[in-house]
């Protein structure tokens, strides 16, 4: 085997069902559909929306939803595909195999874990935030020294800094949910699905609600004239918006590392995968319309813009749901990155290129336990001690090369494996994955050098791994 080396999915079907206990298909399609929203609805909803409202689009940023649906629908349409053809646990990882290699499949495992590990810690951050924001509304005040990371500054109501010693609510969401992995997947999904009808409850019910008390007069004009500078206001501000709101839809992929765990996956998968980006597209939708209609867009640029919609309505207890609603988000985002952190972990080492208890699935509760129990003491650490700024900026730049790496993997395994059975298919091949391949890569563009650096250095770590571990015991 070289460096080049791919397996076929017949060899990577045997490959995963080598061994003793093995991962229970328990997921149906429904089960798929709630995964994906529960990753991809999180806090962004509630606070993204009204930025870029106000900087970039006005009331149009409901047309910026639209073109971001779009850009995300390019690499659904693959995902859904390789997931339909390649139904293993490992999502892109796996798929890299089949279609580029195993270096090309290393490197994208690799870089996965800055999607799902670092962004789970990433999201336990905030979730630890608005659990202090939502108990101070109840004059319950929580210190700084157990909710803030020593390398954090918190600004105190009286103006001053403090440093905290440990986060400790981001590390304890991060055991919590990790327990539950444990468990066992059917349980996983049961605690998500009401996770997902908490928050999209209250989702409804905001737009709901705040329908009828819309003033029209907030909606024009509807595209603002741009104010001379490019993205701001006018067709250039709303694909500008449509590129900050696009990784409010990050999370879909999450999806396919369940494949192994599915029932009928060549049928489920494609409906999970699809079915979770319409389903939150037309929600996003119509959250911004209503935003925008309850507030004019000019008064939107808060950290709360939700909140104050609110106020322009009679139902001001709406404010405290959103709330909880944001940390139910919160909490099923990172279940969901959890979840598919494990398996993509499960996957890497069933091949060799990671030590074998990665893989050990426990005898009862059918889930890979210690790959789980290593998770949580490193994501709980980076929750725990790690500023968000670092974690937070180093998620989007591995979603989006993951994305990348999918498409291309379409167009290669057409070309070189054109007559295997394909449940589903990418419909206009190659534009639709070429398409993917140049959104992801734009949206890339404009993350910045520094994340970039972080990206390179991140692969050279990974490489060192590789070359000296996991080449040797593949």
């Amino acid at each position: 085997m070289g460096l080049w080396t791919r397996k076929t999915i017949q060899e990577l079907q045997e490959s995963s069902e080598e061994g003793g206990q093995k991962l229970s298909r328990h997921l149906g399609a429904v089960d798929l559909i709630f995964l994906g929203i529960g990753c991809i609805v999180g806090a962004g909803l509630f606070s993204i929306t009204g930025i870029a409202a106000a900087e970039n689009a006005g009331p149009a940023i409901v047309i910026s939803f639209i073109i971001a649906s779009i850009g995300c629908a390019f690499a659904g349409l693959c995902y859904s595909e390789l997931a339909a053809m390649i139904p293993i646990a490992g999502s892109a990882y796996t798929f890299a195999y089949a279609t580029m290699g195993e270096l090309m499949a290393w490197s994208i495992g690799w870089t996965l874990i800055l999607e799902y590990a670092i962004g789970a810690a990433a999201v336990s951050i905030s979730w630890s935030a608005y659990l202090v924001s939502l108990l101070q509304d109840f004059n319950l005040q929580l210190p700084t020294s157990i909710t803030a990371s020593p390398w954090q500054p918190v600004k105190l109501v009286n103006g001053i800094q403090e440093y905290g010693i440990i986060n400790l609510p981001a590390l304890l969401i991060v055991v919590l949910i990790s327990i539950i992995l444990i468990i066992g997947i059917k349980q996983s999904a049961i605690a998500n699905a009401v996770m997902v009808v908490t928050k999209v409850s209250v989702t409804l019910a905001f737009i709901g609600i705040g329908y009828f008390y819309i003033d029209s007069a907030n909606y024009h004009p509807f595209l603002p004239s741009n104010t001379g500078h490019f993205g701001e206001f006018g067709w250039s501000g709303v694909f500008r918006a449509a590129g900050i709101v696009f990784f409010a839809y990050i999370g879909f992929d999450a999806v396919s590392t369940a494949a192994q765990e599915t029932k009928n996956p060549q049928r489920n998968m494609p409906i999970g995968i699809l079915g979770s980006l319409v389903i939150c597209t037309f929600l996003y939708v119509l959250f911004a319309y209503v935003m925008t209609g309850l507030v004019n867009y000019k008064d939107l640029n808060v950290a709360a813009p939700a909140a104050l919609a609110i106020e322009h309505t009679p139902f001001h207890w709406l404010q405290w749901l959103v709330k909880i609603a944001i940390l139910t988000g919160l909490t099923s985002v990172i279940l969901v990155l959890l979840l598919g952190q494990s398996r993509i972990f499960y996957s890497m080492a069933k091949d060799g290129l990671l030590p074998a208890f990665f893989c050990e699935v426990h005898p009862k509760l059918h889930t890979p336990w210690r790959s789980n129990l290593i998770l949580m003491v490193f994501v709980g650490s980076f929750g725990a001690l790690a500023p968000l700024e670092l974690v937070g900026s180093m998620t989007s730049i591995g979603t989006l090369l993951a994305f990348v790496m999918v498409c291309a993997g379409v167009l290669v395994l057409r070309y070189l494996e054109p007559n295997l059975i394909r449940p589903f298919k990418t419909p206009f091949v190659p534009w639709v994955p070429l398409m993917g391949i140049c959104v992801c890569l734009f949206m890339m563009f404009f993350l910045g050098w520094e994340n970039w650096m972080r990206l390179f250095l991140w692969l050279v770590i990974g490489l060192l791994i590789y070359f000296y571990y996991g080449r040797f015991h593949r």
